[in-house]
């Protein structure tokens, strides 16, 4: 795994001035627009992915699937998240508790009437994958911000019905452990850099490098 370095200001006139001191040579670059000269320039990191291999045609398959499907369900978690962070910060300015629970319920109704109808159509396997997306996403589980933004025992009918459908929605995300989420965020990382997906950041580190390391390890 390689880790490439690229220049942000890439496009622009770089104009390179060399400044002698005491034996010890400077290198300053003066961009243009830019009338201060600076020594370095800032870089952006991009993570150089390895070549996709797999051990056989089934693999491959199911890898490609697994993309489709992952695909799919992503910008539906990251709408969430960004729904949620929106409600979040809106309620921080709202000082009646009568308020705060008046404006949640226009935007409980807002996600449902949005989301209800295209997650209808979610196979179950691509229902699980969001599952774990939107803990991705919003560093809580399905089941807790139902039982958040409803009640205890609504999130508990919501798990008890998914079940039956075998879906948790208490899963986590967990690429360290879960393989399936490895190649989860494997997917979601390549799918970034191709901009078939549109980046966020998701709700606590995720080191593709090290999670790339660790199952290499795992594999040998």
């Amino acid at each position: 795994m390689v880790l490439f370095m690229g220049v942000s200001a890439y496009g622009q006139t770089l104009e390179e001035i060399k400044e002698d001191s005491d034996s010890l040579t400077t290198f300053y670059y003066i961009i243009e627009g830019d009338t201060i000269p600076r020594e370095f320039i800032d870089l952006d990191e991009v993570v150089l992915l390895n070549k996709l291999e797999f051990n056989s045609k089934e693999d491959r398959r199911r890898y490609l699937i697994l993309r489709r499907k992952t695909r799919k369900v992503y910008p539906y978690a990251k709408l969430a998240s960004e729904r949620l962070t929106t409600m979040t910060e809106r309620l921080k300015t709202v000082e009646k508790k009568r308020d705060q629970r008046r404006y949640t319920k226009r935007i409980q109704k807002y996600i449902e009437e949005e989301f209800s109808e295209k997650l209808k159509k979610l196979t179950r396997t691509e229902g699980q994958i969001l599952v774990k997306l939107i803990h991705r996403q919003t560093g809580r589980t399905a089941f807790d911000l139902v039982k958040e933004l409803r009640t205890g025992w609504r999130a508990f009918w919501y798990n008890t019905t998914a079940s039956l459908f075998d879906i948790s929605i208490k899963e986590e995300y967990t690429p360290f452990d879960n393989k399936e989420d490895y190649l989860i965020e494997d997917i979601l990382e390549r799918s970034f850099q191709s901009n078939k997906l549109e980046r966020q950041e998701p709700a606590f580190d995720i080191d593709y490098l090290d999670l790339t390391a660790h199952w290499n390890k795992k594999t040998k």
